[in-house]
């Protein structure tokens, strides 16, 4: 309450403020906490996607190397089959957003 309280209760008033200051900084401390685990899990799981992603693109790499190692496809037709797919979802962007 500030000043009023300290002046008019003397010793009493100024403990009252202190524990409503402790409290105020107990609910800011729990705040940054909670907004600083929230951080730290996003930042997890954008770690996961990033080594899921390098995880698939190493598989794709590897098969379409052994496709291509085995003449079961030429990079001509797999270029025309990715030229293909991409625009099976509505759009030629260079993403798929469809089923398998």
């Amino acid at each position: 309450m500030g000043w009023g309280r300290t002046l008019f209760l003397g010793d009493i008033g100024n403990r009252l403020d202190i524990e409503d200051t402790e409290r105020d900084i107990s609910s800011i401390k729990r705040e940054v906490e909670s907004s600083f685990h929230k951080d730290m899990d996003q930042d997890q799981k954008i770690h996961t996607l990033i080594n899921e992603n390098g995880e698939l693109k190493l598989y794709l790499a590897s098969l379409v190397r052994l496709l291509r190692a085995k003449d079961i496809i030429t990079a001509q037709e797999l270029t025309a089959m990715v030229d293909q797919v991409d625009a099976s979802d509505g759009k030629a962007d260079g993403k798929y957003d469809g089923s398998l």
